[in-house]
């Protein structure tokens, strides 16, 4: 597909919507452990804030976005919480950047957004079952899978998975699980949002890498995403990353490079 702004601003905004809907799972425990709060700037930008550093972004600055900076530097340095700016082509423009730059950010990386349009040209089969995660039991499988291939450590996972286990349960989610030979190996997401399918947060367990899991999981939730009446799906990858390949292997096309600022010296 052809990337245009309106492509880039639809992307955004159901990755807006996806990271709220985990953070407001997250803001239901007593007591908001982990410290939930956003600040909404306009109607497509947003600063989220966590003491989880996966959910303390600024996302959707634009070139008319200079002033908010300054405010939003400080809320995030009172609740001593170090944010992450992404600034993305086509919002960008070198303002945003002096400051950045003057409050003590430098542009530390980058990450790609991939997107296709639907239906995508290639194969459509893949040669392990995806099954889809509908029942409580399927779910442990899943958060088996989950917790396997982001290696959160085993005294970590009660907790984890109790934080999780609503997933099954959010609008506009799917949640994909893969087993090989009765063992639950790869998980993921499809999040859906104004006819957008993102395909999220997905992983496979070590020991099963490189057996084309993610490719099944790719093909399987794209399928879902046209039957869902989504007229394109975008995800995001370290680039030159397996993920990044995969992604490209399925159809899916660089449609920026993400910028991250993020505080000097940490």
């Amino acid at each position: 597909m052809i990337s245009s702004l309106e492509t880039v601003q639809r992307t955004l905004s159901a990755d807006i919507a996806y990271t709220m809907s985990r953070m407001k799972v997250l803001e239901r425990l007593p007591g908001n452990p982990v410290g939930i709060s956003w600040r909404w700037i306009d109607d497509t930008a947003v600063a989220l804030m966590s003491y989880l550093p996966a959910f303390s972004r600024v996302v959707g600055l634009r070139a008319d976005h200079e002033h908010h900076i300054d405010p939003l530097v400080r809320w995030y340095r009172e609740h001593d919480v170090k944010p992450t700016f992404e600034l993305v082509p086509g919002h960008y423009e070198a303002g945003l950047g002096r400051e950045l730059a003057r409050h003590g950010f430098l542009q530390s990386g980058f990450h790609a957004s991939l997107v296709a349009s639907l239906p995508a040209p290639g194969p459509t089969t893949a040669a392990h079952i995806v099954e889809h995660v509908t029942t409580r039991s399927m779910m442990e499988d899943y958060l088996e899978a989950y917790v396997a291939g982001w290696r959160i450590p085993s005294e970590d996972q009660p907790v984890f998975k109790n934080n999780v286990r609503p997933w099954l349960d959010q609008p506009g989610w799917s949640l994909y699980v893969v087993r090989i030979d009765g063992t639950p190996a790869a998980a993921a997401t499809l999040f859906m949002h104004d006819r957008v399918g993102y395909l999220a947060d997905a992983t496979t367990a070590p020991s099963f890498r490189g057996r084309g899991l993610q490719l099944a999981l790719l093909r399987r939730r794209m399928a879902d995403a046209l039957q869902a009446h989504a007229d394109m799906v975008f995800s995001g990858a370290a680039p030159f990353s397996t993920s990044h390949r995969n992604m490209e292997r399925v159809g899916l096309r660089l449609q920026f490079m993400r910028a991250l600022w993020t505080p000097d010296g940490g």
